[in-house]
């Protein structure tokens, strides 16, 4: 092994529900590993790794990182991203996801760490003019929230073109499941995510789920989504790291299974795989909901060599179900 494979990958939100699980996918393929994350929403009893709990808006924190680690590159999943809190507090999400990622990048170009996988999203798309949303959709975003992930990928671009910095740019869908040896998972607090919803209503946590709008213009009047298992999602970014350090420049893929589910749907899987009634009733419709987002494209498995490898349905409700049951409270004092 050379010596700059020994160093190790920073990942920056680690502790996260997605970081921890790019995480340990990291460790089980060699990859050293050091997480950075100040554990606001992240779980230090969700990865097994060196952990620096670090605020990236703490320049002098991450320079002392940065020294005393030497990463060869990052991975950065730290971020706010609830839409509607962007809505009503956009100062957090500018600051939060912006300002320090501006800091990242300046340790990142203090400290000669030249490539970067950033986790984005499909809210930089905005409406979708067509369905499914391929990387030519126009980025038009109509949230706080999808605004600062487009600044988030201009500002890395602008990095690149100035510095020399590598990047890949990966723009998912709906993240769900959980691992399949069931011991780390999805544990936000607020919750907002539809299957954890929907699951802690069969745990006995929520009286009902509620559906919002059920007359959209789709096959049975609920909104649908593209359902990405997490576990392929960390398969992605280290994927998009190997292209980067294979010498590739730029990369910017949508990740998803190319295939929806509605709401109805989602709740009708849950059911089969709990054994529960799981109660339901139909509220209005939310603003801004779209009637439809589904990743469109091959670019992921043509640049990347990426396929989703759990991409039914009943794989990722009954892994989040897997989860759930083992820790009906999420991570609980361990958090």
């Amino acid at each position: 092994m050379s010596e700059d494979a020994k160093r190790p990958i920073l990942v920056a939100g680690g502790a996260g529900y997605i970081g921890s699980h790019a995480v340990r996918h990291l460790q089980q393929h060699g990859e050293p590993v050091v997480v950075v994350d100040d554990l606001s929403t992240g779980h230090r009893a969700s990865i097994d790794a060196p952990l620096e709990v670090v605020n990236l808006g703490d320049r002098a924190a991450l320079d002392r990182v940065f020294a005393e680690h030497r990463p060869r590159a990052v991975i950065h999943f730290a971020a706010k991203c609830y839409v509607g809190e962007s809505v009503t507090d956009p100062s957090k999400y500018y600051e939060n996801n912006v300002h320090h990622t501006w800091c990242l990048l300046e340790a990142m170009r203090a400290h000669d760490c030249d490539a970067i996988v950033f986790s984005s999203t499909c809210a930089t798309y905005g409406d979708p003019i067509e369905v499914p949303l391929t990387e030519d959709h126009p980025q038009n975003p109509i949230s706080p929230y999808g605004r600062t992930k487009l600044h988030m990928e201009h500002m890395i671009e602008d990095y690149a073109r100035a510095y020399g910095l590598r990047f890949a740019a990966l723009r998912y869908f709906n993240a769900a499941g959980a691992s399949q040896a069931g011991d780390i998972g999805e544990d936000h607090d607020p919750e907002t995510h539809l299957i954890p919803l929907v699951l802690q209503v069969a745990l006995g946590k929520r009286a009902e789920i509620k559906i919002f709008g059920d007359d959209y213009p789709t096959p049975d009047g609920t909104c649908i989504r593209d359902y990405i298992h997490v576990e392929d999602l960390a398969s992605a970014h280290r994927l998009a790291l190997s292209k980067l350090e294979e010498g590739a420049d730029a990369i910017r893929c949508n990740l998803g299974t190319g295939t929806g589910f509605s709401v109805k749907e989602v709740i009708e899987t849950a059911r089969e795989v709990t054994g529960h009634a799981i109660p339901a009733t139909v509220e209005g419709r939310r603003a801004g909901d779209p009637p439809e987002l589904v990743s469109g494209g091959t670019r992921a498995k043509d640049l990347l060599g990426w396929t989703p490898a759990r991409a039914g349905i009943r794989d990722i409700v009954g892994d989040a179900w897997r989860f759930l049951r083992a820790r009906p409270d999420g991570y609980g004092d361990d958090a």
